[in-house]
């Protein structure tokens, strides 16, 4: 719904040839005046539920994966035909029902987080556009991975869906750590805290993991643990993409290393020096993790630590990055002195 506002004054003089033009504003529904004004405290803390619920709803449904109930329900919405919850199937075991129907449940409170803080970022005040917009991303990505997740189950839990469905939920883990910076952030114009060559090896070294994540997602989708018995796995030996996972991985290290240099060379400030040190101490941490991992024949817990691990590096990538700029408060609009307004009235008056 749109308005249109008064004809602006052109402050040209009676018979000029001159020409205004209407504003187009969009109406603001009302309720949204009347919500109580959120303290940036809340909306920080609701933003970082979210961070954990994005990485959370990934990790458990690593668990559905790892223990073969990917088709614990096998319709979508409802888990049989006729019924939204687990019934007794003779083809079904009640425990891989009870798993699936969990973590579909889990859905429910990350929309729950999701709505809470795009209306925590409705009521904050003044309005912060990049806020809101960030807000808004996170229930309009909860409800894209119901979607995706219901395609994984029509689709059979295809290897592709699913890590198709995986790699989503690292983009949201992104933005909410985003969000999480845009809580404490003003919102005015960005101010970069170092220069375009480091922001460029900073965004390098982004584009590199998000390889490593894919590559990653590939040695599951290679390796035993399916979803279900009778998933088609991707038909490549599981050595053959875990050498370019591992590979990746240590392009991804030594991509850091060099960022280290150029952040030391720059003077980069102390923020800035220790959210690299947590991303550098994160990854080695991960690429022991998987090395662990491969030596014991992929084992069902190491795979969702695995998981759990990909999501923590996704946190410390994305507040790496958001630590490279800041964003000032706007400066308050200029109220007149007491009294200046009575002075300019009776001016005009007696003009």
């Amino acid at each position: 719904m749109t308005g249109l506002s008064a004809p602006r004054s052109t402050g040209a003089p009676p018979g000029s040839c001159s020409f205004s033009f209407y504003d187009v504003s969009v109406t603001r529904p009302a309720f949204l005046d009347r919500l109580p004004a959120a303290p940036p405290s809340l909306v920080r803390a609701l933003a970082i539920a979210a961070v954990v619920a994005q990485a959370g709803i990934a990790v458990t449904g690593s668990v559905v994966r790892v223990t073969g109930s990917g088709l614990g329900c096998p319709e979508w919405p409802e888990c049989f035909p006729g019924s939204l919850v687990p019934t007794p199937h003779p083809e079904v075991e009640p425990l891989t029902q009870w798993i699936e129907f969990g973590n579909r449940l889990l859905t429910f409170a990350v929309v729950l987080v999701a709505g809470a803080c795009l209306l925590a970022a409705l009521a904050t005040r003044p309005r912060r556009t990049r806020l809101t917009r960030l807000a808004l991303v996170q229930p309009l990505g909860v409800v894209a991975q119901a979607a995706i997740g219901g395609a994984v189950v029509q689709l059979g839990l295809v290897w592709w869906s699913v890590s198709v469905h995986l790699l989503v939920s690292m983009v949201l883990v992104w933005l909410a750590v985003q969000l999480v910076a845009a809580a404490s952030d003003g919102d005015g114009p960005a101010r970069r805290l170092v220069g375009g060559a480091v922001r460029g090896l900073v965004a390098t070294c982004t584009a590199v993991l998000a390889a490593v994540l894919v590559a990653g997602s590939f040695v599951t989708a290679a390796g035993p643990h399916a979803g279900d018995a009778a998933t088609p796995r991707l038909d490549v030996s599981v050595e053959t993409v875990a050498q370019v996972h591992a590979e990746l991985l240590v392009g991804y290290l030594g991509l850091l290393v060099g960022l280290g240099f150029a952040l030391r060379a720059v003077a980069a400030p102390a923020r800035v020096l220790r959210r690299y040190g947590v991303l550098v101490a994160v990854v080695a941490a991960q690429g022991l993790l998987g090395a662990v991992q491969y030596a014991l024949g992929v084992p069902e817990i190491l795979v969702s630590l695995h998981v759990l691990g990909a999501a923590l590096v996704t946190v410390a990538a994305a507040a790496l990055w958001a630590a490279l700029s800041e964003r000032p408060a706007l400066a308050p609009a200029a109220q007149p002195a007491p009294g200046a307004a009575q002075e300019s009235a009776l001016a005009d008056k007696g003009s």
